[in-house]
């Protein structure tokens, strides 16, 4: 019990102190990088973002704008969009964003891919200073150490869960576009969702102009907590789906939608979904802050390990992004329930389709990962031809097999474990019982792995995808009476729900959502017609009174 949560704000209270202090005293003086850095303004004005190009290479997809891969989400040949090249990052340039807060230092990241061309600097401030201040946290993704690794706790966003960071981002992005002049001011955002994908999602739309968001669940494999979150925010541009069928049924809906052409045009389609280039960039962010408060706090570590909780291959892709650009990374770490396909082709070179197993982690009950194909191109050399083949014959046989050379570049990018029920129960009653620390089912994958890998040490990271009150449940398995919930989640039984219930289907859903939309557009038209007919009201009676008036007055003469 020696141990009890000894989290990292003990050990950098008082540097975080001189942190901010420093940073303070960095807004009134400038270091001769800055300085030099002010004088190239004008040239750094100049410089053009990165773009993008789709995976499976159509030509009508290449070298396409940040602004444009993020309003279509899906590339229109079915594929995925990457960058064309990848910006780095110098030592002494990381080293010199070493005290800055979490927004400035997202700002610092994202900027290296999107410049003033597409979003002015000052905009980009804003978007991500704001997306921030949804947080619970002033560090946004506070590091934790236990049991002699860390703990990233990306759960202290609005619904408690790792998304909030690049959802409340995309969300903010969305806006600016669509105030600028994309999609004629409209986006229809259709997602599907394992659980958290869809809270975080409607949290970061609630409420925006233009934008009506459509989330599909699979009916009964969510937790309720995760359902409540999603159906009791009473927005009108929000609307709820529960789909009988899996989470891949629902992931199957959304692609074939963004093929659909005709539809895609009508409504304004657009992707929340992981698939979402945004998305993962967004999540490049956290990895270069938490390998600075490591190794703030740890001198003697050159090269931070990560081990993710992997569903959609989303999250840990951000980590291999980061690697690329230049951040000290060492292991990443592919850590898988039972739904193991991802391990099984880490470690074997397949990848297998296979039944979902539901599991008491149900974010990760995922059979094909949506943005596995990302990785797949950079595997198959970034050429598009040869991963087109390889999606094509998966999609057509359920199996893609590498062996020898590409099997071992996989491995060497990569580890992976499994965890199945019973290891991660015993993980969350360990950490319970011996750290007084809580972890939800996926995160304590992610221990599981680390521990079965042997890299369970003060180089390492663990990412903590959600608060263990969202899985309930499960969590009680291991550990009963559970701590006290926060008070956000536990008022949700005191909610009202709205959602909606559709069969397997593309097309009926297609046509719910057609039906919502134009629902919600019809009522600021009678509203406005409603307006309308007072004022013409109020006009004839002000000319019934004048004329009234002036009638009298003539009389009376």
């Amino acid at each position: 019990m020696t141990d009890k949560r000894h989290n990292l704000r003990r050990h950098s209270s008082n540097s975080h102190r001189f942190i901010v202090l420093t940073r303070r005293l960095s807004r009134l003086s400038f270091s001769t990088q800055n300085l030099n850095r002010l004088s190239s303004m004008n040239g750094h004005s100049s410089e053009k973002s990165i773009t993008y190009s789709s995976t499976r290479g159509c030509p009508t997809q290449k070298s396409i704008s940040f602004r444009s891969a993020v309003m279509r989400g899906l590339a229109h040949d079915r594929g995925l969009f990457v960058p064309d090249s990848f910006p780095t990052v110098s030592a002494e340039e990381l080293a010199s964003w070493r005290s800055l807060s979490y927004p400035d230092l997202a700002t610092e990241v994202i900027a290296k891919f999107v410049k003033d061309d597409e979003v002015p600097r000052d905009v980009l401030a804003d978007i991500v200073t704001r997306s921030c201040g949804a947080f619970r946290s002033d560090e946004v993704t506070p590091l934790v150490k236990t049991d002699g690794h860390y703990v990233l706790e990306l759960f202290h966003g609005p619904t408690f869960a790792f998304k909030d960071v690049a959802l409340q981002m995309l969300g903010n992005f969305f806006e600016y576009f669509l105030s600028t002049g994309s999609n004629g001011g409209r986006l229809a955002v259709l997602g599907a969702t394992s659980g958290d994908t869809g809270s975080a999602a409607i949290y970061g739309l609630r409420g925006k102009k233009g934008v009506d968001c459509i989330i599909l669940y699979p009916n009964g494999r969510v937790s309720e907590i995760q359902e409540r979150q999603m159906t009791t925010v009473p927005d009108d541009n929000i609307h709820c789906v529960a789909v009988d069928g899996t989470f891949d049924d629902c992931q199957d809906i959304v692609k074939a939608s963004f093929n659909d052409k005709d539809f895609r045009e009508k409504v304004k389609l657009g992707a929340v979904n992981s698939i979402n280039w945004c998305r993962v960039l967004a999540q490049t962010t956290y990895y270069f802050w938490s390998y600075l408060r490591v190794t703030d706090a740890e001198s003697d570590v050159k090269e931070v390990n990560f081990s993710v909780p992997t569903g959609n291959f989303g999250d840990i892709l951000a980590g291999y992004y980061s690697k690329r650009m230049g951040l000290p990374v060492g292991d990443l770490i592919v850590a898988t329930n039972e739904n193991d396909i991802l391990h099984r082709f880490f470690t074997k070179g397949e990848y297998h389709r296979d039944d979902i197993q539901k599991t008491i982690s149900p974010s990760m009950d995922i059979c094909v990962s949506s943005n596995f194909e990302r990785y797949l191109y950079h595997l198959a050399g970034d050429d598009a031809t040869t991963l087109a083949a390889w999606m094509t014959a998966f999609e057509s046989t359920g199996k893609l097999t590498i062996a020898g050379k590409k099997l071992k570049e996989a491995q060497a990018d990569f580890k992976s474990a499994k965890a199945d029920t019973a290891a991660t129960l015993e993980v969350i009653k360990k950490y319970n019982a011996e750290h007084d620390y809580m972890l939800c089912p996926h995160s304590a994958v992610g221990v599981s792995a680390v521990h079965q890998l042997e890299t369970a040490n003060n180089a390492t990271v663990c990412l903590a995808t959600a608060h263990f009150a969202k899985f309930g449940d499960a969590v009680s398995m291991a550990v009963d009476p559970l701590p006290e919930i926060p008070k956000e989640l536990s008022s949700l039984w005191s909610m009202e729900i709205r959602s909606s219930n559709c069969p397997n289907d593309a097309k009926v859903v297609q046509a719910f959502m057609e039906r919502r939309i134009e629902e919600r557009m019809e009522k600021p038209k009678k509203r406005n017609d409603k307006k309308n007919l007072m004022k013409n009201v109020l006009l004839v009676s002000a000319a019934v009174g004048f004329l009234a008036v002036a009638i009298s007055t003539i009389r009376r003469r």
